[in-house]
């Protein structure tokens, strides 16, 4: 990327420009329990870079005026944009191989496919998966499908359907709904079920699309909110509106992605439920030699919690599969667990721990969090090494998180794990400092905390 116009500046720096007098506790030279996160924060400091406009490019807002992108609300995806601004920068042409080894909603294999460049995308939740999977779909459909015209169809048909099984006793799914929405979802979900493919599977997703809008929930922090004074769409004017969007994107799409249906076979993604930690079994075509991804924060958000209306819906029968998924997926959430074999993998990581058993946490379980977390995440990196092409490119959105007044540089840590794994460290851009809740600022003082983009290649 070309140099940003913009001062490096230090934490300490930063924190006098915001009118503070002394430096925070993270950067307490003496403290026996900071020396690792300031070593780290010295040996990459030259690589550090504030670039203020990526702010807007590494949230789910930058897709809000992408067609097919925009139908559904995955909260933690990076922008479309984005995307094609690191191919760019690392002069990807269609001879490349892109891989997300954390590909959620498919943001990057979208992107990659409009730039014409072939791509392998994988996620262990199923529903993100699904959605990787249906979104490029849309481009294949005939501009003659209707699917307004197509969802008022399932409408009259799911008034004579018979309501389809669901993970019903599954406790948010009670508490979401009132009785007579959820009888009218479950038969229209019946109806979506008659459907040949695609439009099932385009249906499903905008079926998904909104379970949101139709219940008491929202999708907000950690776990879905309940909001019992919310106002709620009826499931059949939501899904026609829904539907109705769609076809309007379908059109949109046509003309900002302009590819043929040569293009659209070629480049086609390829989406599989897999562990990125695990890749020996991927089909990969080649070995890929770009990687562009964000994998979940160490911030406590439990995605079967957040996704669970979706999943109970579709992709599990009961809270034991639902379960199941949850200790399958990365372990950056409170009910991670941990064997006799996961410990520290960094010493940093090392101080932190040290440093929170000192305090009293508001949840006991953080520190396995953090174990678990980058435990998980070195192991995933040392896959990415060992597939990828000699020269790979990897750009990574992370985010640095902040437990009880300790500051956990996870843009830093897994670029240290990262040069452990083979990988040379290029750049770590600051796309943006997020503040903290209220009472860690109240008990600890307001201290930043970055949203970075690492940059490495592999040697």
């Amino acid at each position: 990327m070309a140099e940003s116009k913009a001062k490096k500046i230090t934490q300490i720096e930063l924190f006098e420009s915001m009118g503070k007098t002394t430096s925070p506790k993270a950067l307490n030279h003496t403290h026996p329990l900071h020396r690792e996160r300031i070593q780290l924060e010295n040996k990459y400091e030259a690589l550090i870079e504030e670039k203020p406009e990526l702010s807007r490019l590494v949230s789910f807002q930058g897709n809000k005026n992408v067609p097919l992108l925009r139908l559904y609300r995955y909260k933690e995806a990076f922008s479309f944009e984005l995307v094609k601004k690191f191919l760019k920068e690392f002069s990807a042409v269609s001879s490349s191989y892109v891989f997300d080894p954390f590909c959620g909603m498919g943001t990057t294999l979208l992107a990659s496919m409009s730039q014409k460049i072939p791509s392998l995308g994988i996620d262990l939740l199923p529903m993100a998966v699904f959605i990787a999977k249906t979104i490029p779909i849309f481009l294949q459909l005939s501009e003659k499908e209707n699917l307004e015209k197509i969802a008022d169809a399932i409408i009259v048909r799911a008034k004579k359907s018979k309501p389809a099984e669901i993970a019903e006793q599954v406790k948010i799914i009670k508490l979401a709904f009132d009785s007579d929405t959820l009888i009218q979802l479950r038969k229209i979900k019946s109806a979506i079920e008659e459907l040949s493919e695609p439009l099932k599977q385009i249906l499903t997703l905008i079926f998904f699309s909104i379970l949101e809008e139709v219940s008491y929930t929202s999708k907000d922090g950690q776990f879905l909110r309940l909001e019992l004074d919310k106002k709620i769409l009826s499931p059949a004017q939501a899904l026609v509106g829904k539907a109705r969007e769609a076809q309007q994107d379908l059109i949109r799409a046509k003309n900002f992605f302009r590819l043929s249906a040569k293009d659209l076979k070629r480049y086609f993604p390829r989406v599989y439920e897999a562990d990125s930690k695990s890749l020996s079994k991927i089909p990969f075509k080649r070995e890929p030699d770009i990687i562009i991804t964000s994998p979940p924060y160490a911030n406590r958000y439990d995605y079967t919690r957040s996704y669970a209306l979706e999943l109970c819906f579709h992709f599990v029968k009961n809270f034991e599969e639902l379960k199941s998924i949850r200790h399958r997926i990365l372990r950056s959430h409170i009910e991670s667990k941990i064997t006799d074999k996961d410990i520290p993998v960094h010493p940093a990581l090392e101080e932190i721990i040290l440093a929170l058993s000192e305090k009293e946490l508001n949840n006991p379980k953080i520190p396995d969090l953090l174990v678990g977390y980058f435990c998980d995440m070195a192991s995933a990196i040392k896959e990415w090494s060992r597939v990828l092409a000699k020269g790979a490119k990897v750009a990574m959105v992370v985010d640095n998180v902040r437990f009880e007044g300790e500051m956990v540089p996870v843009d830093l840590i897994l670029s240290e794990l990262g040069e452990q794994s083979g990988f040379k460290i290029q750049k770590i851009f600051i796309a943006r400092y997020k503040g903290n809740s209220s009472q860690q600022m109240k008990k600890y003082g307001r201290e930043p905390v970055r949203e970075s983009i690492v940059v490495w290649s592999k040697k």
